[in-house]
């Protein structure tokens, strides 16, 4: 159900749930203050309440209405790249709501680049906890045609057009003392936020029983099984296995169509291929894999791309996206 801006707006100060649109991908907004409102989103997407939620907001000093502590590290991360596809998990105040943060003691905060949405934050005077509109650890939405095909169309949907990033937001947590992690990949690289903070991140040893593990926060993106298309998925890393594969499946008289990453040789199945470069892939990337499993087929076929830092962010949605076979895939690589 298509709103317009003023109805999006009224919707979500009734303490409705709303998808709306950002530079990542379609998200199902609600209030950010408000418990009944966020429980609704965990009930639409069927999603685990122990997940913290990342909340919208429409300008850098709205941080200090959520978090305790600004540490310069994230201040200079925030001037750099906000309004953009970054999250910033800091340590949040008393009053930000449990159901918000999922019982953790931080609250992750971003200032999306879409000027649809950024006008729904000003016209409500909210901010808005909105994860992807889609079904918990299925294909994200990067149209309003995605959001009622994977929801329904009895949600609100605030068109705004096409996703242009088309990844979920990189995650980085910063502590007070200003060490940085990255928690979740996107399109904003590690290397570009170790330039921008001046210090490489400081990665927590998580076989260590050191209290140091506590401090890492949970966030979202992060299960094995995740971005993930109903049709079963096979992943590879050499063409030529994907080519021999799709052989294999076809002499069963079964069917599959297969997602290929650069120019080349191609099976003999329905194929899409995408570009050489990874800012293309990641803004074709969902719009391709929804295509890919509207035709029903019994297997998708996806060749991953480098394993390479310009290719992190979309190797980890693709690996999520296979789920056990990437587990398969990582066991087999390592047996050569």
């Amino acid at each position: 159900m298509h709103v317009s801006l003023a109805q999006a707006s009224a919707l979500l100060k009734s303490g409705e749930v709303v998808a709306i649109p950002t530079e990542t991908v379609y998200g199902l907004a609600a209030d950010a203050s408000n418990d009944s409102a966020l429980r609704k989103i965990f009930t639409t997407k069927q999603r685990p309440a122990d997940h913290p939620l990342i909340v919208h907001i429409g300008n850098i000093n709205q941080v200090y209405a959520w978090a305790s502590d600004f540490p310069e590290t994230a201040m200079q991360l925030a001037k750099t790249f906000w309004p953009g596809p970054l999250t910033l998990v800091l340590p949040a105040l008393d009053h930000v709501s449990r159901v918000l943060r999922g019982n953790e003691p931080t609250v992750a905060l971003r200032v999306p680049n879409h000027p649809t949405t950024l006008a729904l934050l000003e016209l409500s005077g909210l901010s808005v906890a909105a994860p992807s509109a889609n079904l918990f650890t299925q294909l994200s939405p990067t149209t309003a045609a995605h959001v009622e095909a994977g929801l329904g169309v009895h949600v609100p949907v605030l068109d705004g057009g096409a996703c242009s990033v088309g990844i979920e937001s990189t995650i980085v947590s910063v502590t007070a003392d200003g060490n940085w992690q990255l928690l979740r990949p996107g399109m904003i690289s590690e290397e570009q936020i170790a330039h921008a903070t001046g210090k490489p991140q400081v990665v927590v040893d998580k076989t260590s029983h050191n209290i140091l593990d506590k401090q890492t926060p949970k966030v979202p993106g992060q299960h094995l099984l995740h971005y993930s298309p109903r049709t079963p998925v096979a992943l590879f890393n050499h063409r030529a296995d994907l080519m021999h594969a799709c052989e294999a499946i076809q002499h069963t008289n079964q069917t599959c169509a297969a997602l290929l990453i650069g120019a080349g040789d191609t099976p003999t199945c329905k194929v899409i291929q995408l570009s050489e470069k990874p800012e293309e892939v990641a803004e074709a990337l969902y719009r391709t894999l929804h295509e890919l499993d509207a035709l029903q087929v019994n297997q998708l076929l996806i060749e991953l791309p480098p394993n390479t830092l310009a290719w992190t962010a979309v190797r980890d949605r693709l690996t999520r996206a296979g789920g056990s076979a990437a587990e398969s895939l990582r066991s087999h690589d390592v047996s050569k």
